[in-house]
């Protein structure tokens, strides 16, 4: 059985997934640290182990009924990284070569991915972006339109020949929230999700409103305009904070797929395993 360690560095969250023999079993969600050092951020894989072994880390649906952990490193036969966070990557490449005994991969310049990049730098492309296209032309094939929901609002586009035609991001949710608050004086801190009603009679349910249905309405509004540039329609896939509420709010519909860069992490490691 062979065990691999898939890991993705985001600005808000770090997701850490195991997989055996191909297939993803688990993740595990944890707030990207800046202050991590490599102790610590093996401690969080630790962690995650951890939980495995007590039942608390939930299962993928395809997971087998019995997993078998290492109890000492090597944890696991490999690794792979993607970061969009620069001074963290060497911190996580070294966590990651400590509890598997071999230097992990990397998302970046180098490795393959089996993606046409229509872009005017592809080395510009974020790794959490390549590795969700990556799993997206697998899943869902071409032409799709990928949205991931983050600290940015992201939209990819894979053509009908299933390259990376090009891409919108956005500013996310909370980062809108908080900007909201901190620069007006009378408004504040409110916690994004759905209002009851759109229009609000309490100043919190106004942002809320103006917060959640305004990235609705974006979102909706979007797809249409990327649809209509492109010539044609395409799947949807929403990933993400609150993507379930979101695409439960939209009016076209999308499948939300929270394991989507994970999996695409793992697929681009089977292509790329020394």
């Amino acid at each position: 059985m062979e065990t691999v360690l898939t890991i993705d560095i985001r600005n808000t969250r770090t997701r850490i997934g195991l997989a055996c023999d191909d297939t993803l079993i688990s993740q595990w969600a944890v707030p990207t640290n800046p202050a991590d050092t490599a102790d610590s951020a093996a401690a969080c894989v630790l962690a995650f182990f951890d939980a495995l072994e007590r039942g608390l880390a939930p299962l993928e649906p395809n997971a087998p009924a019995t997993i078998e952990l290492a109890e000492a490193a090597p944890l696991a036969d490999g690794a792979i990284i993607s970061s969009v966070f620069p001074t963290l990557t060497t911190v996580w490449i070294e966590a990651a070569r400590r509890l598997t005994g071999t230097r992990p991969l990397t998302v970046g310049p180098g490795l393959k991915t089996g993606l046409k990049m229509n872009f005017a730098d592809p080395t510009a492309v974020g790794a959490d972006r390549v590795a969700e296209m990556v799993a997206a032309k697998t899943t869902y094939g071409s032409p799709a339109l990928v949205i991931d929901l983050g600290t940015s609002t992201t939209f990819e586009l894979l053509d009908k020949e299933g390259a990376f035609r090009g891409g919108i991001i956005a500013p996310g949710m909370n980062l809108g929230a908080a900007a909201l608050a901190r620069g007006a004086a009378q408004l504040p801190a409110v916690e994004v999700r759905a209002p009851k009603t759109l229009l609000g009679r309490t100043t919190a349910e106004a942002m809320q409103a103006g917060i959640v249905m305004g990235e609705v309405a974006r979102i909706d509004g979007l797809i249409d305009m990327i649809w209509a540039e492109a010539g044609y329609t395409t799947p949807l896939v929403l990933i993400g904070q609150g993507a379930e509420a979101i695409a439960a709010l939209m009016t076209h519909q999308a499948t939300v797929d929270q394991t989507l860069a994970l999996r695409g992490l793992l697929e681009l490691y089977r292509a790329n395993r020394r």
